[in-house]
């Protein structure tokens, strides 16, 4: 039989740790959203558990209650996000590892039963080491480097984040754009992707993604081989690789990058907690762009999840005749604006100031022409030719100017003299009657 601890929470010690609960009060509930009252952790190495000063034991048990909660809760939940603001996270994973307790407010007999049944296997301690054996850390609210943006979620807000990797993911955070699109993507959706990927990163942008085959795949590799900054947010826990195939690529994620996950070590993904992967990555980042989508797709759950919240939402467009552009192109009529480069997508989440270049057009011989030479020019006949005389009352110029006009287009290769005629040069082809620069 397991012991309790002073908290009165179950503990893997046999029989000999206290039975009785504290007989001081718990910790308080949060409140709301807010920062807890203690001073949070500052940020550490990710080999290092996060350090509490003294006066920060409120929080560390707040912290080692939401690694619980985890465990017991379902992602994106907002009923049970409401328990967490209303009784605070230590007093809920209370509630539902004790069977004697009265049920959270709202909570069904069966809901009960069922999240009882998964508080009963929740070891926290044991998390947090494993997490800890694989050089990450467990974030919740309050801590430094929790990304306050996830607050925009509401209720929906991750109870945590299990982070691998030594970078500071709210830094990162502030300046991250979510690459998303189809798994079973094409060359030209891979391509994008890649390149996209490579040059926000080498700008100094973190590109954010799912890490699953396809363009998320493509956009990671990308940014790692600018050597640049990228976190995959998995449905999974952080040392579960999915897809399977990309264990390696999700190695050097961890290694150069982050890796976050909501779920705890060991926990496998379920398309329900696919779904609610995207909530996380739309809310962490400034703005969201879809490369490939078919008209049912999670990508467009992520883009208008990030619509929602006030985010950026941007589409690379493709071939119209692509089934795989077809939900990219939905999401471009209804509420995205249309990019085609990092520069453009820059211009939408970066500061005032970060404008994409302009893109004219090549720059044309004939566009340098003055006006009254383009107007002789267009006297000329498609075929044959015209005395000096004829253009002239064409163009509407006087006959000297026009002769002027004709050696100077005669000089740049636009016509040809055959005696007293003019016609335009057609270069493929060598008359008897070609003169090139001079009468």
């Amino acid at each position: 039989m397991n012991g309790v601890d002073a908290w009165g929470f179950a503990t893997d010690r046999p029989g000999t740790a206290q039975n009785a609960r504290p007989t001081t009060p718990g910790p308080a509930a949060e409140p709301g959203h807010a920062p807890p009252t203690t001073a949070p952790d500052t940020a550490r190495p990710a080999t290092a558990r996060p350090r509490s000063a003294p006066g920060d034991t409120d929080h560390e048990h707040r912290r080692t209650a939401r690694a619980a909660l985890t465990r017991i809760l379902e992602p994106g939940d907002e009923t049970a996000g409401r328990w967490v603001r209303e009784l605070g996270p230590v007093e809920l994973w209370r509630t539902l590892s004790d069977q004697d307790a009265p049920p959270p407010p709202g909570a069904s007999p069966a809901k009960t039963e069922g999240l009882r049944l998964r508080a009963a296997r929740a070891r926290p301690a044991a998390d947090l080491a494993a997490v800890a054996a694989l050089g990450g850390r467990f974030l919740c609210p309050g801590d430094d480097e929790w990304p306050g943006q996830l607050d925009d979620l509401g209720d929906a807000r991750p109870l945590g984040l299990w982070v691998r990797g030594t970078a500071n993911l709210r830094l990162w955070a502030l300046r991250s754009v979510a690459i998303v699109g189809a798994r079973a993507c094409t060359d030209y959706g891979a391509h994008l992707a890649t390149t996209l990927g490579a040059d926000l990163a080498d700008r100094g942008w973190t590109v954010v993604s799912g890490a699953a085959y396809g363009v998320d795949g493509a956009a990671h590799r990308g940014a790692l081989a600018a050597t640049g900054a990228t976190i995959a947010v998995l449905a999974s826990g952080v040392d579960y690789a999915y897809p399977r195939g990309h264990t390696e690529l999700l190695s050097r994620i961890a290694e150069q990058g982050l890796v976050v996950a909501e779920l705890p070590p060991g926990d496998h993904p379920t398309r329900t907690r696919f779904i609610q992967r995207n909530r996380v990555i739309a809310a962490l980042t400034r703005g969201t762009v879809v490369v490939e989508a078919e008209l049912r797709s999670g990508s467009l759950v992520t883009a208008r999840r990030a619509l929602s919240l006030g985010r950026f939402t941007m589409g690379m467009p493709g071939p119209v005749t692509s089934s795989l552009s077809a939900g990219v192109h939905q999401l471009l009529r209804d509420e995205a604006a249309v990019v085609t480069d990092a520069d453009e997508v820059i211009e939408f989440v970066g500061s005032i100031g970060d404008l994409a270049p302009g893109r004219p057009g090549p720059t044309l011989t004939r566009d340098l022409l003055d006006p009254v030479a383009t107007r002789v020019l267009e006297a000329l006949p498609a075929r044959g030719g015209a005395d000096t005389g004829r253009l002239a009352e064409e163009a509407g110029t006087p006959r000297e100017v026009t002769q002027g006009k004709l050696f100077e287009l005669l000089s740049l290769g636009f016509v040809q003299r055959c005696g007293d005629h003019w016609q335009l040069a057609r270069r493929a082809e060598a008359t008897p009657c070609s003169r090139r620069g001079g009468a």
